[in-house]
């Protein structure tokens, strides 16, 4: 369980950095690419064993990986996009609404078993995620708004069913580690990749405060996925109550964040969110 809490810990962090970097006018593109780099990195130095990069293309899980990396930067820019156009509850909202994909197909994929109270819980949860989001007077919900959410919600389901099939079937506790730092690696190639195929057009610059941004967001970005790695790997829950816990604590945890660093506001209908949120985790853990 104590895993399960640092990945709401650390997941929350990213979206309270992403709103940072419109504060600070940081670049979100160069930030997100040196922020890879940097988990890269810490994933490589947490790894326990001897890393021999000749040996990682030969991993069951090394395509996967390539594939995975590329999703991971693709949906973390419209996730920063979202977070500073839409505020950072919606885009935790639109991210973590995202767990009905993969609890549900934890059934079909895993042949998980999901009782009726916990059915119960997932529903209630998807409902708190709502309220908890909806804001009055809000532009999010228009037709002509709802974009950035959805691929946002589309992507981060992707992104945690896939994370699901490769614990379950391809990689070993004990490569947890360098796995994650081979998603990174790979989402900054990429970030390179384009940021150098549109330097014609929007020459590079180095600039120390989108490096620091990405440093700033590269850590928490490591061990985010690595604890729900590690939790995920916990046989006393099934997937789907994992998920369901994690991305409900999420959204509870960077909506109070959201309310003491930057003063949203929250309303009636807000805080009831927060009671579902509550009544769904109960049901979910305890059924």
């Amino acid at each position: 369980m104590q895993y399960l809490l640092l990945s709401i810990l650390f997941s929350s962090f990213i979206f309270v950095i992403f709103k940072l970097y419109t504060r600070f006018k940081i670049e979100t593109l160069y930030a997100i690419i040196t922020n890879y780099v940097v988990a890269c990195i810490v994933g490589l130095l947490f790894y326990e064993g001897k890393v021999e990069l000749s040996s990682i293309p030969q991993k069951n899980w090394f395509l996967g990986a390539m594939a995975l990396g590329v999703l991971f930067i693709l949906v973390f820019n419209i996730m920063a996009a979202t977070s500073q156009k839409l505020g950072v509850s919606v885009a935790s909202v639109a991210t973590k609404m995202s767990f009905v994909l993969p609890a549900f197909l934890g059934v079909f994929l895993y042949n998980e078993y999901l009782g009726s109270v916990k059915i119960i819980g997932i529903i209630i949860a998807v409902l708190a995620v709502y309220f908890v989001s909806v804001k009055r007077n809000s532009d999010v919900f228009k037709l002509s708004m709802l974009t950035l959410p959805f691929l946002v919600f589309l992507g981060s389901g992707a992104i945690d069913t896939a994370i699901k099939f490769f614990q379950e079937l391809y990689v070993p506790e004990n490569e947890f580690a360098l796995f994650s730092a081979t998603v990174f690696a790979t989402a900054a190639v990429v970030g390179l990749i384009f940021i150098l195929a549109n330097s014609r057009r929007k020459p590079v610059k180095v600039n120390f405060r989108n490096i620091g941004g990405g440093i700033l967001l590269g850590v928490p970005n490591f061990f985010s996925i690595y604890f729900l790695l590690k939790a995920l790997d916990y046989k006393g829950l099934s997937s789907a109550s994992i998920f369901t816990l994690n991305n409900v604590g999420i959204v509870m945890l960077s909506t109070f964040l959201g309310i003491l660093l930057f003063k949203e506001k929250l309303e009636s209908r807000n805080w009831l969110g927060i009671g579902l949120a509550i009544i769904s985790i109960l049901l979910v853990a305890f059924s």
